[in-house]
């Protein structure tokens, strides 16, 4: 196995049993970096540390992800003009707070014969919207509804996030803390 020492030098090629007594020497432990490498590549390392900081850079990698969160709106096929404003304003809202947003049209009885309708409402939703959304999936049908999912296009994610960030208070330091009072009073 190929061997790098606790500073990181390299120390070449060594049997396992004489590079686990080299490890007990310096009082760390033999840790396996790259197994599928030939040959296997050994560091000597505090193994406790290591796994430290492995759990800290997955949490930073958690931190920096950023989940969306679906919201849905439903339209009909023959949706008068004020109940389509009513829900495209409820949608952009949800677009502006960082959400991904379903929207579909769902189909009753003989609705089924012009999905055509249901098409043209979901085409002027993503053109009302094209200022501050993307299409993510297009218009499709499935079963009786069809549907499309608009995101926040990027800029709008990143003034979210920011906002976020600065809406996070910073935790008090032990100093500024308050401290407890006794109600019994020391004589």
């Amino acid at each position: 196995m190929r061997l790098i020492g606790a500073e990181g030098e390299q120390l070449g090629i060594l049997p396992i049993q004489e590079a686990l007594q080299k490890a007990r020497e310096v009082d760390l432990d033999l840790v396996e970096i790259s197994p599928t490498a030939r040959p296997p590549v050994c560091r000597i390392m505090d193994y406790g540390k290591f796994k430290y900081e492995l759990a800290k850079k997955d949490k930073q990698a958690k931190k920096k992800q950023h989940a969306f969160q679906l919201k849905e709106m439903r339209y009909r096929p023959k949706i008068e003009e004020h109940d389509y404003q009513f829900k495209t304003k409820h949608v952009r809202t949800f677009l502006e707070a960082g959400s991904k947003v379903r929207a579909f049209v769902m189909f009753r009885g003989r609705e089924m014969t012009r999905i055509e309708f249901g098409r043209k409402i979901l085409e002027r939703l993503q053109k009302d919207l094209e200022d501050i959304a993307v299409v993510d999936s297009h218009p499709k049908m499935e079963g009786r509804t069809m549907s499309m999912v608009l995101g926040p296009k990027a800029e709008i994610v990143k003034k979210v996030q920011s906002a976020r960030v600065a809406e996070k208070p910073a935790a008090p330091r032990s100093e500024e803390r308050p401290k407890e009072e006794s109600s019994k009073e020391e004589n």
